[in-house]
Order: structure tokens, then C-alpha cells, then sequence
């Protein structure tokens, strides 16, 4: 019984160090969409991604942001025409998980704290 306790307890200790799916190359560039609430109203944008630059289409206007890579899962997006002070500081965005055409991931503001969490599918 004990060794059986123990095989048990190795198991459960090895399974829960795998590391969520992350193939974050695969979103470097393309045409993505994002749904999100917006005043209690599901929205979607739409926005084309190349390594350096970022399009983003959303109820008929069109933004342009430079994105800076990080690292393999994180970049900075900011915004290259902001039309006020909050539109100046740049957004971290880290790739949490990756799964087929999608991404799950974390974004804020540099430097503030609070941290919200989206799900990108990749269509292009």
C-alpha cells in the first residue's frame, strides 16, 4: 500500500509541472479578432499584425501601433497617432497559452498594476 501511495504521489507531482502550450511564433504576424465587453455591449475588432507594426480596425476607424517584441511571448504595443495622454502609454501583452488558431493572454498599461485577460483567434 505504501509503495502504491507513493507511485501515486510521484505522478501527481510530475503531471502538475507540465507547462501549458505556448507556440507563440505562430501569432507573430497574421489577421486576428477579439471580442470583448464593451458598456455591457460584445464588441469585435479586428487587426493585422506584422512583426513591427500593428493595424487595428474597430467600428470603422482604423489605429496604427508599433509593437516591440520582448521576448518569444511578450511585446509592447504603442499606439503611434495617441489622441490623449492615456493613449501614449504603451500595453504589455504577455502569450499565456497557446491552442490551435488562438491565444489566451495577459495585457495593462506599463508600470499600472491591474492586469485583464483575453482570447485572440487567429483567421489569417
Amino acid at each position: 500500500m505504501k509503495k502504491f501511495l507513493f507511485f501515486t504521489a510521484v505522478v501527481m507531482s510530475l503531471s502538475s509541472c507540465v507547462q501549458p502550450e505556448r507556440n507563440c511564433a505562430d501569432f507573430k504576424t497574421g489577421t486576428f479578432e477579439f471580442e470583448s465587453l464593451l458598456n455591457g455591449e460584445l464588441v469585435k475588432s479586428r487587426f493585422v499584425r506584422n512583426d513591427s507594426i500593428e493595424i487595428d480596425f474597430f467600428r470603422g476607424e482604423t489605429d496604427t501601433s508599433s509593437v516591440r517584441w520582448i521576448n518569444n511571448c511578450e511585446y509592447l504595443i504603442s499606439n503611434l497617432n495617441p489622441k490623449n495622454r492615456a493613449e501614449e502609454k504603451p500595453i504589455h501583452i504577455k502569450i499565456l497559452t497557446t491552442e490551435g488558431n488562438s491565444y489566451t493572454f495577459e495585457y495593462g498599461l506599463v508600470g499600472e498594476p491591474k492586469k485583464q485577460r483575453g482570447t485572440v483567434i487567429k483567421v489569417e
